[in-house]
Parts: structure tokens; C-alpha cells; sequence
């Protein structure tokens, strides 16, 4: 559904009545797209850290790197589009003011969907009470500077382990240094020591064999689209009820349709024999997206809604992991993913069940990103207000406080959500494990 606020605030007369009143403007958020610029404009790569010369290394040619002046400003008169801040150095609180004497000069000069980047070591990995605190705060700094920020730019925390290898970060920086994370804001993204391959980054997945359940529309479709764009083959997963939307789904993406009830007892099993039949192999990526809501408060909440929720959005891609990764059915260094929610997080006013079957999703990211093994990774998108058919639904005036309690002032796409789940499944996204990254532009709620 368009975003009619939106529009109208960024029209002529529209953007001089919401400058009177005082009304929230949503910028129009710059997304991937194939063949521009990850960014509009050149970035900076500073701190005192040991990382800073090796990331400049890292992202050119594909970035334009500037210089900063004896003063802290950038070297050009030009707006900037992306700054980096090698904070990895920091070991005692007073060390934080290199933050500010990084980010005060240059604020004012971050062009529209700017990024801002803050690299740190994972404070549990440091060796001093100082350190350890130096650090931690990085977390405050970062949530709190992306609420300051206007026009869509972006703040994010990135933390890497003492051994972690530079090559691990360069999946993480272009992900968030492009349109890509467009709707991904204040997030703290942890790094272990796992080193990544080199990839083709326009088709990092070429030649994986993916599965995406509740695929035959809204967010599972998008998914679908754009694990097919990154070069994977899909195979497109629905209830057999969904069979033409499913069908549809994989014609687009040039894969396969499976109708399969996720809940049913057999599901994992009918699930890797159809790949092993098909395809010679095991999954490489497993996106868990099937997901339904039976909306009630307790007081009217009845057994049938309850049991309904938790069985398809938490049961199902807890057993079918277990079953597939019993049979060997998920191939070494695969990705699973599941799909989490905000009310998972913050909680919702009629959504107990479903609440509790999203907070349980991270609970299955925390258990199997210990326990996978054979260099499995598990992670899982929040994705907070997404513009889909589900939202349109919601009431006019609670679908506006929706959109508008957030940094970036607007509803998020299915695309958004589905880039950070291409960027999990990247074979360069090794050290990414046991994350769940919000997709919400910064909520208010869980915040």
C-alpha cells in the first residue's frame, strides 16, 4: 500500500504546509539498485583503531575514500555519503571523544541516506574493566546518533572478536553501506572469528540451492526474488492451497514450487528428499518465513488461535531444523534463517501468541547458532512496520503511528527485509552467527 502521507509531505505545497506545522518528512529511502553506486557520494574511513588503513584497502575501488583536514572536516566541499569509524582502538572511556571529534565536523555535510558505520571489539573479548565499559558505550553512542539523524541516514554498530580476520567485515560493510540496509538503523551487529571466502558480489549465491517457505506472496515472494536475483536457485515452499500464487512465485524467480504443509510431521523429511531428488545435493540457505497471526486479547483469546500460531511459526522450523540437520540434509557451511518480529521483541497489544512464537525465534537463534556445527550459521531478520497486505488492513490511524514511530519516519518494504536475509545467506557472511537484526527503521517500540 503507497504511503499517501509520504507523498503528499514531499510535494511542493505539501513540504511547505508540513515545514509550518512542524509534520514529520519522510525521505524516499535510495535502495539497491543493479548497476548504481552503492552509495551517492564519497565516505570516510577514519579512527585510531589498527583496521582503519586495511578497511580503506578493503572497500576501494568500490567506494571513493576521502581524506579528513587537521580539524576533523571532510576534504571536500561536497556532501558526504558514508563515514566509517575504526573505534576498535578505544580501551578507557576517555577515548570516546574521538567520536565526537569524528562525527561534530562532518554532521553537517551527510547527504540524503547517508551511512555512518562505528567498528568496535566485542566487549567481552577485551581484557580491562576500561576497555570492556569503552566499548559497551558504543552501543548508546550509535542508537542515540541515529535518532539524531535526518533524511534517512543511518547509524550502525558493527562488533568483531580480537581475531576476527579483516576479510569477515567486508560482507558486513557493504551491506550497510549501501541501499541494501535502507531501512536497517541503530543495529548492533556482532562478527566472530570465522573468515569469509572471496565472492562474485553480483551473484554471491550462484550455484546455491535455496529454500524460502510461505513463498507464494508478500515477504516470502520478495525473498524468493531476491535470493534468485543474488544468483541462488529457489525452492519456493507454500500450503497447497497456495499452489497457483506458489507456482507463480517460482516461474518469476526460475525455480521450483514444493506445496508442503510446514506443520505436518513428514515435513522435513518430504522437504530433503524432494532436494536430494532434484538436485543431487543438500540445502545451502533455508529461509523459515511461513508465519500467520490469529490476533486476540487474552481475555478473548480461545485454545484454536493459540496452538495454530505457535505450531506454524516456532514448531515448524524448530523440528524441520532439527529432522534436516539429523539427515545431513543441510550442506557444510549452510545458512538458516528465521523471521522474527518486532512484537517479539517489545510485545503487542493482541498478539500474545504471536508474540510469544517470535521471542521464540530468537530463542532458536541463540540455541542452533551454538549447536548447528559443519560451519552452519543461524540468524534471523525483526522486521518491524512493513508495507504489505497484512498492514493495510491495520486501521488508518494506527497504520500511520506505525509508520511514523520510527528514526526514518516510514513504513519499510518486503525488499528491505529480504536484502538482509540475502546478506545472511552470503557465502561471505561466515562470521555472521547468532544475530537478529531488526528491520524497522529504528522503532520506538524495543528500541
Amino acid at each position: 500500500m503507497a504511503d499517501s502521507y509520504a507523498k503528499f509531505v514531499n510535494s511542493g505545497a505539501g513540504s511547505l504546509l508540513a515545514s509550518k506545522l512542524g509534520l514529520p518528512k519522510p525521505e524516499k529511502l535510495r535502495r539497491f539498485e543493479p548497476g548504481q553506486p552503492p552509495v551517492n557520494g564519497p565516505i570516510i574511513v577514519t579512527g585510531s583503531g589498527s583496521l582503519a588503513s586495511s578497511i580503506r584497502e578493503l572497500l576501494e575501488p568500490a567506494y571513493t575514500i576521502i581524506d579528513t583536514r587537521d580539524d576533523g572536516s571532510s576534504a571536500t566541499d561536497g556532501k558526504i555519503a558514508g563515514l566509517v569509524i575504526d573505534a576498535t582502538g578505544f580501551t578507557t572511556p576517555a577515548d570516546s571523544l574521538e567520536l565526537y571529534e569524528t562525527v561534530n565536523p562532518v554532521i553537517r555535510k551527510l547527504a540524503p541516506c547517508a551511512r555512518i558505520v562505528v567498528i568496535g571489539h566485542n566487549p567481552e573479548s577485551t581484557t580491562t574493566a576500561a576497555a570492556h565499559v569503552a566499548q559497551r558505550g558504543l552501543e548508546g553512542f550509535t542508537r542515540s546518533l541515529a535518532k539524531e539523524m535526518r533524511r534517512g541516514a543511518t547509524v550502525q554498530l558493527v562488533y568483531t572478536d580480537l581475531n576476527t580476520p579483516l576479510s569477515s567485515l567486508e560482507s558486513t560493510l557493504r551491506f550497510l553501506l549501501s541501499g541494501k540496509s535502507a531501512y536497517v538503523d541503530a543495529q548492533v551487529i556482532r562478527l566472530n572469528e570465522a573468515s569469509s571466502p572471496s565472492v562474485d558480489w553480483d551473484q554471491p549465491l550462484k550455484g546455491k540451492i535455496s529454500v524460502v517457505t510461505g513463498a507464494a506472496r508478500g515477504i516470502g515472494k520478495t525473498i524468493a526474488q531476491t535470493l534468485a536475483r543474488d544468483g541462488a536457485h529457489v525452492i519456493c515452499v507454500d500450503i497447497p492451497a497456495a499452489g497457483e500464487a506458489l507456482a507463480e512465485t517460482a516461474n518469476e524467480v526460475n525455480g521450483t514450487s514444493l506445496g508442503l504443509d510446514v506443520t505436518a510431521p513428514d515435513a522435513a523429511d518430504t522437504l530433503a528428499r524432494y532436494v536430494k531428488e532434484r538436485h543431487k545435493t543438500g540445502i545451502d540457505i533455508i529461509v523459515h518465513n511461513a508465519g500467520i497471526t490469529r490476533d486476540k486479547t487474552m481475555a478473548g483469546m480461545d485454545d484454536a488461535r493459540w496452538k495454530s500460531v505457535m505450531v506454524v511459526n516456532i514448531t515448524a522450523p524448530l523440528t524441520i531444523t532439527e529432522r534436516l540437520l539429523e539427515l545431513g540434509a543441510i550442506n557444510d557451511n549452510g545458512r538458516v534463517i528465521g523471521v522474527s518480529s518486532m512484537a517479539g521483541i517489545a510485545g503487542n497489544r493482541g498478539q500474545t501468541n504471536y508474540a510469544y512464537s517470535k521471542a521464540g525465534v530468537i530463542g532458536f537463534v541463540d540455541s542452533f547458532s551454538e549447536s548447528a556445527g559443519h560451519g552452519i550459521t543461524v540468524n534471523a531478520v525483526a522486521p518491524g512496520f512493513i508495507e504489505t497486505q497484512m498492514t493495510a488492513a491495520i486501521p488508518v490511524v494506527t497504520r500511520e503511528v506505525g509508520r511514523r514511530l520510527n528514526s526514518l519516519q516510514q513504513g519499510g518494504l518486503t525488499i528491505d527485509v529480504a536484502e538482509t536475509i540475502a546478506y545472511f545467506a552470503s557465502p561471505a557472511s561466515e562470521a555472521i552467527n547468532g544475530n537478529v537484526i531488526r528491520v524497522c527503521g529504528q522503532s520506538v517500540l524495543g528500541a
